[in-house]
């Protein structure tokens, strides 16, 4: 099952329109179709809304599900994970989440992300918010972030910290791609108003 059609069973279960949807997170009902059926990937912003209007944690956009699986032992639960088994997701306008660590503890995303020269968090730049801290370190490449209209240049060996429900934005105005690990935390907590 790809990201689209569990967002789609989510929203179906919770008996919530695409109308209504769309309203809740500013976007068209066309859009959230398109998504659901696999026929465009979500921006960043907009997959933080939908996730964040839905109750889902990273974890269950992705198809995985901590509490699910059988509790191991200390001693047998799995200590490397493999590269080539981080879920990977790819996001409209040249962005990539992996996901390097299961839900730690449900409480935060581990993510390493990789934006391609041109790429931004939001194809038409509008700045996102979403519930949370935001926590990066940028491995390479070079990164421009916009948090509350305020341009910052983030290079590799930079890291960066805010609350998440600030207007943020981030493009990749080089011709390098950037990529970084991202620890966004408590992001699943209750809704805050905005």
């Amino acid at each position: 099952m790809e990201i689209g059609s569990r967002l789609k069973a989510e929203r179906q279960r919770q008996g919530i329109s695409l109308r209504k949807l769309a309203e809740q997170i500013g976007v068209t009902a066309g859009l959230i179709s398109h998504i659901e059926n696999g026929r465009s990937q979500p921006s960043v912003s907009t997959l933080y809304a939908l996730a964040n209007n839905l109750g889902l944690s990273l974890d269950e956009v992705l198809g995985l599900n901590p509490q699910a699986r059988p509790r191991r032992s200390a001693e047998r639960r799995q200590v490397v994970h493999r590269a080539a088994r981080h879920p990977r997701l790819h996001i409209a306008s040249g962005v990539t989440w992996d996901l390097v660590v299961a839900s730690i503890a449900g409480a935060v995303d581990a993510v390493r992300v990789t934006y391609q020269p041109g790429a931004s968090s939001s194809p038409d730049g509008s700045p996102m918010r979403h519930d949370g801290q935001e926590n990066a370190y940028l491995v390479s490449g070079s990164l421009v972030l916009v948090l509350g209209g305020r341009r910052h240049v983030v290079r590799a060996g930079d890291s960066l910290s805010f609350d998440s429900t600030r207007p943020h934005l981030y493009v990749n105005e080089t011709d390098e791609p950037a990529w970084g690990l991202w620890l966004n935390v408590d992001r699943g907590r209750e809704p805050t108003s905005r």
